[in-house]
């Protein structure tokens, strides 16, 4: 038996490969599939089996592409009402891979559709559970993703219960030594409290993780609900392309149209340029937004632009450009990209330049706007007159803000208020300035 996990920071997502006496299966694959065709090559081993362990709301997986390619089964709840070809795959089924068996365990909570997939070794002994999002190590997923899109839909309450019956019917009666391995790790959105550590154990959930504590069903509902993270808007349009299967991941990378850097692009499209904020601030094209390339990317850009926008993507050189595109796919936005070019030559806007000495001395002559999460507010505020707003709703929410005064944007370190920065500016008619990292002094003094 050997069990490989391969993790993509940048989603915070894990994927695993089982294999056992050359068959191979998959556990929720990420939307790139060459590194798994890659691994069952390195093992010998058949690609023979696809797990989806429910619709993911916040990347797209390439098990259909997997399937076409490779005549492998995929294996899902008949609850998520998939319409590719699949086998059911529900509480008792079980599927041989050599040696071991998978056994379906129902699991819902994070989603009604949910199964976790648990393996017996050759002994028959529960070895592992490959829980999706239902279980995390040291949370369990957030309850309030389906409440519009997929087969089934189920009011975030609805599921919260669910998922106190899961925890308690299903995940705290498996063997304690079971190793737990879940869809996601730290920085997900799929969940508030995850760990940084990629797996566990049964035993150390049961006595570290808040959801699998004893507590009645109102007190397991009311914790869980509050304080989840935002809901990227890319999020439902994943579910329902996942629900349908995506097509070939190079496929959509390669009919991105790649422009010259001198094209003459659409008028008034939306344009995301992914350079450092300090070459976007000296110059860029009219209405960009300036979300940067990084760890984040793509949770930004589908947290940003809604998945029914069209848009141009701009980047400092080929291998930037080459890995926007490459992470614009993996939330299934390829097809949103209009064009992709390298920095143009004429870059006729500017953003303005913030004098630090000024703003220190005279903050009432400015707006604040602090464009940090609801979670982070809830925390403290750094300015006490700050106008809130969170920035995957900033384009959304322009008329709650006051246009009397020259606008200050802040976040927690400066990523994100570059991003803001290039949303105001381009929308409103009155100087914005970025506080960028300088906000790192000002927290200081505030605590």
């Amino acid at each position: 038996m050997k069990i490989e996990q391969f993790y993509d920071k940048g989603l915070a997502h894990a994927s695993y490969a089982i294999i056992s006496e050359g068959k191979m299966a998959l556990v929720d694959p990420a939307r790139d599939p060459q590194p798994y065709y890659n691994f069952a090559k390195e093992n010998n081993a058949e690609i023979v089996a696809v797990f989806e362990t429910h619709p993911h709301a916040d990347f797209v997986s390439s098990h259909l592409e997997i399937a076409k390619k490779t005549g492998a089964t995929i294996y899902v709840s008949q609850l998520l009402g998939a319409d590719y070809d699949h086998k059911p795959f529900d509480d008792g089924d079980e599927l041989k891979l050599g040696k071991l068996t998978l056994r379906a365990l129902n699991t819902p909570g994070h989603s009604p559709d949910s199964v976790t997939i648990l393996l017996l070794d050759e002994n028959g002994k529960q070895h592992a559970a490959f829980t999706g999002d239902a279980l995390f190590v040291g949370d369990v997923g957030r309850p309030d993703l389906r409440e519009n899109v997929g087969n089934l839909t189920a009011k975030r309450e609805e599921l919260a219960k669910q998922m106190y019956h899961t925890t308690n019917n299903v995940f705290k009666k498996l063997d304690e030594e079971v190793l737990v391995y879940p869809a996601h790790g730290a920085g997900s959105l799929c969940g508030k409290n995850l760990s940084s550590d990629t797996y566990s154990t049964i035993g150390r959930e049961k006595s570290t993780n808040y959801a699998l504590q004893d507590m009645s069903e109102d007190d397991f509902v009311k914790t869980l609900l509050q304080d989840q993270p935002f809901i990227p808007k890319y999020f439902g349009h994943d579910v329902s392309m996942n629900k349908a299967g995506a097509g070939s991941f190079e496929d959509g990378i390669n009919a991105v149209p790649r422009l010259n850097n001198d094209a003459k692009l659409e008028e008034g499209a939306l344009i995301v340029d992914t350079r450092p904020q300090d070459q976007f601030k000296k110059g860029h094209l009219p209405n960009s937004i300036n979300i940067q390339e990084g760890g984040k990317f793509e949770t930004w850009l589908g947290s940003i632009v809604g998945p029914s926008e069209k848009f141009y993507l701009v980047a400092e050189n080929e291998e930037v450009l080459n890995s926007v595109i490459r992470k614009s796919a993996k939330i299934g936005y390829e097809g949103n990209i209009k064009g992709a070019l390298l920095t143009p030559t004429t870059l006729p806007q500017k953003s303005l330049q913030t004098d630090l000495d000024d703003f220190s001395n005279n903050p009432e002559k400015y707006t604040i706007v602090d464009i940090r999460n609801t979670g982070e507010v809830k925390d403290g505020k750094i300015f006490e007159s700050a106008v809130t707003i969170p920035l995957p709703e900033l384009r959304e929410r322009l008329n709650e803000i006051p246009k009397d005064k020259p606008l200050m944007v802040h976040c927690a370190a400066g990523y994100r208020s570059a991003a803001g920065q290039s949303i105001l500016e381009q929308a409103l008619d009155i100087p914005v300035y970025d506080l960028s990292d300088a906000i790192n002094s000002f927290k200081m003094i505030t605590h």
